[in-house]
């Protein structure tokens, strides 16, 4: 069942908000929707904008209508279903929000930002018990809006809707999306931020998430000192979301921040192990459950480069994929900072100790990861110099990142004993142009062999089902984009099946050269901010 996110009878003017075991959140008592400075609420009430024109069904996830919302995909063929997904039509005793965040962008203060095209249309309790919240983005302007128009363009929208899916199916927690919409609706962009302004066509996806707060939901509180609001909303989120943290424990703020610390590690160490790069890791970007959301300019990185910036918007390269770490303790600091005023000095030198414990955290699981992908078993002094010694030879020759460790699960030790790397292993004869490769292959057998109990076969194995063959990188996404603009949203439905079995070979993924270089026409494709 669907249940109410807002059950408003009129308070005498007052805020109301949603009911939970242990909090009412405030909601703006402000019904109009116009663009605006919101003040002691975290929502404001704010219904989407219907299209126009012709809508049309680009793309459904099966598994999230059939695990998740309990649906049957033939729902998805009927009109009630796309008047839903599209923002047309809300289901009855629904009363959308918008949410009231602020955040640091590009490392600045931005202030007040929040769900500028996004609608909140639902919190579904499915069969298994889980709740799962129900937001479309691009549908229409909320008092978020600024100076925008509350849509977002189809490019954006199948980038969302592919790569929400792709990360989830390499095992990276995620929101994400159950379908994709597009109408004739005109809206204008400058892609590039260069006085070229063309029109496009709006879209809407349906995303869901076990929850859409983020760090900047907590920083907007504590910088208007709304305290009482910031405690309030703290201990929902900790009571709904935090299952280990005792909400009626003193030092609960800090357990909570201690967990989230943690999960962030893991989550960054994640995205570096398939060599995703989230493109705009803004504090507003960041989710307190640490999953990966907001997908606007990500690129899952080609030649492998640690400088690697997927978003031509960011200038000074902040948010490369070598600096996602860092930037991930930078904001936590920022979360921190937020978490202060509701913490007495013993609480701040604890929560202070946890941080520095961070790059701690990412660095092991970082090496557990590629010690994975390498298929290294147990503990050997030398192992976090043979992943470097590797990473470096890939650097200077500009291999791919996801077919060398990909081919390396492929090839025999046999084959690479022997430097004879046959044509089909494209990237790793890439590679081994390096004068270095042949002093890295033998330094990586003699590890192999002191696996335990370990073959052949079995580590190949292994490593297939750690090292994916597929993601979705910028020239793919690309041609199902300009084949979409065309309405023929073939491309997309192939690369979401594709994507759904990252690890195991598909005859129509590789056919389509899904496995293969880069081909020349995408060799300098952007993508930016604009969406």
């Amino acid at each position: 069942m669907l249940n109410v996110l807002v059950a408003s009878p009129e308070n005498n003017g007052e805020c109301t908000g949603l009911a939970s075991n242990t909090a009412m959140l405030p909601v703006d008592p402000v019904k109009e929707n116009y663009v605006r400075k919101v003040k002691n609420c975290v929502f404001s009430i704010a219904f989407p904008t219907p299209f126009k024109s012709r809508v049309r069904l680009v793309a459904v996830s099966k598994e999230v209508l059939e695990d998740i919302l309990d649906l049957d995909l033939s729902v998805s063929e009927t009109d009630d279903f796309i008047q839903l997904v599209s923002g047309e039509k809300i289901l009855f005793g629904s009363v959308p929000l918008a949410h009231r965040y602020g955040g640091h962008q590009f490392g600045i203060w931005a202030d007040q930002l929040g769900d500028g095209r996004a609608h909140l249309i639902g919190i579904y309790m499915n069969r298994k018990g889980e709740k799962w919240e129900l937001q479309l983005k691009g549908s229409g302007k909320t008092p978020y809006s600024r100076h925008g128009d509350g849509r977002a363009v189809l490019r954006s929208s199948v980038r969302e809707f592919l790569g929400s899916e792709a990360v989830h199916h390499l095992g990276i927690p995620t929101s994400r999306a159950a379908s994709l919409v597009v109408s004739d609706d005109e809206v204008w962009r400058d892609q590039f931020y260069d006085g070229n302004v063309v029109k496009e066509r709006a879209a809407v996806v349906l995303r869901v998430a076990k929850s859409w707060f983020r760090i900047g939901s907590l920083e907007i509180l504590a910088h208007y000192g709304e305290l009482d609001l910031l405690r309030t909303l703290l201990d929902f989120i900790i009571q709904e979301h935090f299952p280990s943290v005792d909400v009626g424990e003193p030092n609960r703020y800090v357990d909570f921040f201690s967990v989230v610390v943690s999960e962030t590690a893991q989550l960054i160490a994640l995205w570096t192990s398939v060599g995703f790069a989230h493109g705009v890791c803004n504090t507003d970007n960041f989710s307190l459950l640490s999953i990966t959301i907001d997908y606007g300019p990500f690129g899952f990185m080609e030649a492998y480069n640690p400088d690697f910036v997927p978003n031509t918007s960011d200038d000074e390269r902040r948010y490369k994929i070598g600096n996602q770490a860092n930037v991930g303790m930078f904001n936590l600091n920022k979360l921190l900072q937020a978490l202060n005023p509701l913490l007495d000095p013993r609480q701040k030198q604890l929560a202070a100790l946890i941080l520095e414990g961070y790059p701690d955290l990412y660095y092991t699981r970082f090496r557990e990861l590629f010690k994975a992908k390498l298929g290294l078993l147990g503990e050997r002094k030398g192992d976090e110099d043979l992943i470097a010694f590797l990473l470096h030879l890939m650097e200077k020759t500009a291999a791919d990142f996801t077919m060398t460790f990909r081919q390396l699960s492929e090839i025999t030790q046999s084959q690479l004993q022997e430097l004879n790397i046959p044509q089909q292993f494209w990237a790793l004869q890439t590679i081994s142009k390096h004068e270095l490769f042949p002093a890295w292959v033998s330094q990586y057998l003699l590890r192999l062999k002191s696996n335990m109990n370990d073959s052949d076969s079995e580590r190949r194995k292994r490593m297939m089902t750690v090292n994916p063959r597929y993601v979705l990188k910028n020239w793919m996404a690309e041609s199902a984009v300009r084949k979409a603009e065309r309405n023929d949203f073939s491309e997309v439905r192939l690369l979401q099946q594709v994507l759904q079995h990252p690890f195991q070979k598909h005859s129509t993924a590789e056919k389509a050269g899904y496995a293969s270089p880069t081909p020349s026409w995408a060799k300098n494709l952007r993508v930016s901010c604009s969406s």
